[in-house]
C-alpha cells in the first residue's frame, strides 16, 4: 500500500498516511485530523478518489501550467482547514492520460468534487481560496439537499 508523509498542523509530528483508506487520517501523537493530500495516477485513481468515504476535491493539473501553480496553495489551504472533512487528490494530467481522457479534461486546472464516488461539481480555471471554499461548501450543501444526506459531517 502506497503511503505519504503528512506533518500534523497541530503538533508538528510527521505521520505516515495511506493514500487510500476508509475514514480520514489522524495524528498518531495528538489525534488531531490531518490534511489528506495525495497524488493519483491512471492505475490508482478509483481506489484513491472514487472509493473515499469523505468528500474529495480532485485537482487535475500540469507542471507547465501557471494557473495550476497559483491554485495549488489555495487548495492545500482548504485541505488543511477542512482536515478530516475533505481529501485533496492531485492528478498530473500528463502522467495520467487515460484518466484525463475519461474525465474529459479540456483545460487545466480542472477541479472536481466527488462525494460517494460521484462527481457533484466541476470547474475549470484557478480561483482564490475564498472562492474555492465557497464552491466546495455550496456544492456539498446542494448535493446533501438532492440526496438527503446530512452535510454536518462534511461541510
Amino acid at each position: 500500500m502506497r503511503t505519504t508523509i503528512v506533518t500534523c498542523p497541530n503538533c508538528g509530528t510527521r505521520n505516515r498516511v495511506a493514500v487510500a483508506a476508509a475514514g480520514a487520517p489522524t495524528c498518531a501523537k495528538c489525534h488531531h485530523s490531518l490534511p489528506w493530500i495525495v497524488d493519483s495516477f491512471d492505475e490508482d485513481y478509483s481506489e484513491i478518489a472514487e472509493n473515499a468515504t469523505i468528500p474529495v476535491i480532485v485537482d487535475l493539473w500540469a507542471t507547465w501550467c501557471g494557473p495550476c501553480r497559483m491554485v495549488s496553495p489555495a487548495l492545500a489551504e482548504l485541505a488543511t482547514e477542512r482536515a478530516g472533512k475533505v481529501k485533496l487528490v492531485k492528478v498530473d494530467v500528463d502522467r495520467a492520460p487515460r484518466l484525463s481522457a475519461t474525465l474529459q479534461v479540456q483545460a487545466v486546472p480542472t477541479l472536481l468534487i466527488l462525494r460517494n464516488g460521484r462527481i457533484i461539481a466541476r470547474q475549470s480555471g484557478a480561483a482564490p481560496a475564498p472562492a474555492l471554499r465557497k464552491w466546495f461548501d455550496d456544492s456539498i450543501t446542494r448535493d446533501a439537499g438532492r440526496t438527503g444526506q446530512s452535510d454536518k459531517k462534511t461541510a
